[in-house]
This record gives structure tokens, sequence and C-alpha cells, in this order.
């Protein structure tokens, strides 16, 4: 068995007892008994779908709503479901005699788009800790249709032993088994769609209303009108854009040649005022050399001029010391000689 045909189904576009009970859609024997009330039904005609008076609004903007909790209100259910749209009418199904809940409900929205978007964002999502199914109706929109009072339906739960495919919560398998064609059409149930099966994933597209020539006039001209608009809405909107490109760029210039001049003036005082600090720095830099080099030469000549005078002054002291002592050698020499004593005293005698 190959990944695909494991993920490869098909759903039910008509009912058929039968091929409801079957997992393929192949069997042609009912298998068990509420496939024969069901096929009873059906054959003789006994249930009209469009007989029940409750049933109200355009199918194709309702929305069915199962496996709710038989606590949930229609406040609750409103509260919930008016995310997807604008509610136009709801229907919670209750029991004739006790007035509970069945736990399951009808919503009609304002239009298809709300439908369809209900359709397949609310599928699976929680009501009261419930987790619900959401399918459209198919009472009204599936031929062949038998509810599940008289042993029809779909879906249903493995521990009933009443499960029912072809629905959107249990869809039919791709078959693994050769197709008995003749005897599906002797009873009357469309075969498999073999070669145009899809992924299980896949949502599956409620039907949609058909279109007859006055509606599809309307639209048509709707859509021109739209069209029309748009275009010409595209078009003040080019208009629009052009002149504000327009005024855009004359600002941009504007702009652009502001700050050019300003740039330029900005750059200029900054060139000037670097040039003059360059100019200062080189003068200080030039009057600090040359004070230097004077205070340096100051410093010279100042030091051999003291030099100098602190060698005449040695000079002149040594001269003068030098003096002094040859006075005082010369007169100690005339203390101390006897002859000039003798002279000195025969001198003091003749006198």
């Amino acid at each position: 068995m190959s990944r695909r045909d494991i993920h490869s189904v098909f759903y039910a576009e008509s009912y058929h007892p039968i091929q409801a009970g079957s997992i393929d859609g192949t069997d042609i024997l009912p298998h068990d008994n509420a496939v024969y009330r069901a096929l009873l039904c059906s054959s003789a005609g006994l249930y009209d779908p469009m007989g029940d008076p409750k049933v109200i609004g355009d199918p194709y903007c309702t929305v069915f709503i199962g496996r709710l909790s038989h606590l949930t209100t229609e406040d609750t259910v409103h509260k919930v479901m008016s995310k997807y749209g604008r509610i136009k009418n709801l229907r919670l199904v209750r029991d004739i005699v006790t007035g509970a809940s069945r736990g399951y409900a009808f919503v009609e929205y304002e239009t298809e788009r709300e439908m369809c978007r209900a359709y397949e964002d609310a599928h699976h999502t929680t009501i009261d800790d419930c987790v619900i199914i959401v399918d459209y109706s198919r009472q009204q929109l599936m031929p062949g249709w038998i509810p599940r009072r008289l042993g029809g339906g779909l879906g249903g739960k493995k521990e009933s032993g009443q499960l029912r495919f072809g629905g959107r919560e249990r869809s039919f398998r791709a078959p693994l088994r050769p197709i008995p064609y003749d005897d599906l059409k002797r009873l009357g149930i469309p075969p498999p769609p073999e070669g145009r099966y899809i992924h299980r994933l896949k949502v599956p597209s409620p039907p949609r209303r058909k279109r007859s020539s006055v509606d599809k006039e309307e639209m048509s001209l709707k859509r021109s009108s739209k069209h029309s608009e748009e275009h010409a809405h595209r078009g003040s909107s080019r208009e629009r854009e052009d002149r504000h490109h327009n005024k855009s760029s004359v600002e941009r210039n504007d702009r652009s040649r502001k700050r050019s001049s300003v740039d330029r003036e900005e750059s200029y005082y900054k060139a000037s005022t670097a040039e003059r600090e360059d100019q200062y720095y080189q003068r200080s830099s030039r009057d600090r050399e040359d004070r230097t080099h004077k205070r340096s030469v100051d410093k010279e000549e100042d030091y051999y001029r003291r030099s100098y005078a602190d060698k005449e002054d040695e000079t002149s002291k040594r001269s003068s010391r030098d003096g002094e002592k040859r006075s005082r050698h010369h007169h100690s020499k005339q203390a101390y000689n006897p002859e000039s004593r003798s002279n000195s005293r025969v001198h003091s005698f003749d006198h």
C-alpha cells in the first residue's frame, strides 16, 4: 500500500444508506439493521427533508453545529459563532417533551462568505469544554439525505457500532479492492471518483448556489461597476501619487539645495577655522621656538658674561692678595734685617 493511497480520500455528493455504511464506498449490502431502516425510508420515500416547518432560512448561508454540550445555551452559541460573521438566525434543537438540548444547532449567516468562514475556521473548536463539528446543512442541500434517527446520518462513534462515512468527519477511504461498478450501478450508488481523490487533510468545499442568467448578469454588472470604480480609484490614486511625487521631488530638491548650501557654508567655515587653527598653531609654535632659542642665547650670553666678570674679579682679587702678600713680606724682611737695625740705631744716636 503506497503512502498516497493511505492519505487519499473522497466525499459523498449524494446520500445512499448502503454506501454511507461502507468505509470505502464500495459495499453493495447493508451491514446493520439501521442501514436497512434507512434504506427502507429512502426507497419508500418516507422522509421529506423539506417537510420540517422548523427549518427556515437560506441553506447556502446555514451551518450545522454538532457535539454540543447539553448544558450549552443559545447565548453561548451565538457569542462563539458571531466571531465569524453576522448571525441572521440561530436554532438550538431541543427535545419536544423535556425541552432539553439535543446537542446540535443550526446557524444562519447574512452572506455565503460568512458561512464559508465559519465552515472552515469553526470546525473542531471548543464550546463549553466540548469539541464541536461544523458542516453545511445536508438536510436541505444533500440529495437523498436520511437523518440519524431513521438510521442514516454521517459520522458517529465506534462505541455505537453505527459509523457512517462520506462526510467531513469520516470520509471515504480510497478503495484498495476492485470496484464492483455493475452492482453499484444496479443499486443506484455513485462509484468512487477514481483518479480524482484528494488528501485527507484538505477541507472539502460546501455546495455552492447555482447562478441563474439574471444573477450572472447582475454579478457581471456589479463586477464591471466595481472594476470601473477600482479603475477610477486607481487613476485618482495615480494622479495623487504623481502630484505627491512631484511635490515631494520639488521639496527634496529644495531640501537638497538648502542642505548643499548649508553643507558648503559649514565646510567653508570648518575649513577656514581649521586653516586659522593651523596657522595659529604654526605661528605659536614658531614663536615658541624663537622665544626658546632667544632665551637659550640670552642664557648663554649671560652665562659667558657672568663667567667673564667672575674671572676678572678673581684675577683682581688674586692680584690684590698677591700685592698684599708682597708688601707684608717686604716689611717683614726689613724688620728682621740687622744692618738696617744698626743703621737706624746710629742715626738715632747722631741726632
